[in-house]
Parts: structure tokens; sequence; C-alpha cells
């Protein structure tokens, strides 16, 4: 009797097994195609050190180590193995964006300023424009309104009981202390 319950369950438990199996998958796909429609919000992320068009053309050769500290700040890489080469490296990671890094190396003679190379820098302008500027694929939702829109939220708005009146009441005109007096 016993070892006929066992040999009904097994069948059971393999065909339970499959259709949990199977149920997996259809999950699977679901959330994979609302994944892909829902997309979450990145933020911007700037690394590096910004410089700028009219910091570059501040920059002469013969100017000191900390003039040139001063002028574009602490450089990202200062490796210890090239003591005379300062590298600015500068990326703004944005979604929807691929902006490549730019970079600007500075070569010294002792403490002096030798020469200097590196990618055309954006002005300030430029950059703040290009911060504000929303991406290329960036779809705007309509935010207007149906007139039969328009008449059912008018029509809630009316119905709704808790929807407030009249004017708010008036602030207290002084606030208790923050501590006791005590103190």
């Amino acid at each position: 009797m016993v070892s006929l319950r066992i040999s009904l369950f097994r069948p059971g438990l393999a065909f339970a097994a499959c259709a949990a199996l199977a149920g997996c998958g259809t999950v699977d796909g679901v959330s994979h195609r609302i994944a892909s429609a829902v997309t979450p919000y990145k933020i911007e992320v700037v690394q590096g050190n910004f410089v700028s068009k009219e910091q570059v053309e501040l920059l002469k050769p013969g100017m000191g180590r900390q003039q040139v500290r001063e002028l574009l700040g602490t450089p990202l890489v200062h490796s210890v193995f090239h003591e005379d080469r300062w590298d600015y490296v500068f990326t703004l990671r944005r979604q929807g964006v691929d902006e490549p890094p730019r970079r600007l190396t500075l070569y010294f003679r002792g403490d002096v300023l030798d020469r200097f190379e590196g990618d055309a820098m954006p002005s300030e302008a430029e950059f703040v424009a290009s911060i504000g500027a929303k991406p290329k694929d960036a779809r705007t939702p309509v935010l207007q309104a149906s007139p039969e829109q328009l008449q059912r939220a008018a029509g809630k708005a009316a119905a709704d009981p808790v929807a407030p009146s009249a004017a708010p009441a008036p602030a207290p005109a002084s606030y208790p202390p923050l501590e006791p007096a005590g103190r």
C-alpha cells in the first residue's frame, strides 16, 4: 500500500517540478519585457578635473608648478615614475550620451612648465550648455490633457468631500522655544 502511494507520488512530483520550471520561464520573460520597457534614472557622473578652454589659454611655458596648480587644480594623475608630467583627465558620463574622456598633459622641466598637449577643451559656456542639454533619444511625455480628461478631473474634484474649500488657517505668530529655558 505504501509503495503504491510512493509510485503515484513520484510522477506527480515530476509533473509539479516541470510545471514550476515552465512557469519560471514565463515569469522571467515577462520580467525581462518589463525591465526593458522601464529604464531607471542614471545620474550624471563628472569625474576628474574639468579644464576649460579659457584655462588652457592662460597656460604659458615658464610658469611654475604652484602657478599651474592654482590655475588648473591638482592633477588627476601624478605618477612617481613621471615626476615631470601631470595628467588632467575629465569625463562626463550621462545616460544616452557617449562622450570620450578629454585629456591634457603637462610636461615640466624642473619646477617650470616646459610644454603641454591634449584634446580641444570646451569653453565654460559650452560645458554648462552640454550639462543642461537632453540626450538625443530622450523622450518627453505629452503633458496635455484632452477636454474629456479635464471634465473628468473637474467632476472628481467637485464630488470629492475631502477637498478643502476654504483657505488654510494662518500660521501661528510665535513658536515655542526649541530648548528649555533652564540651560
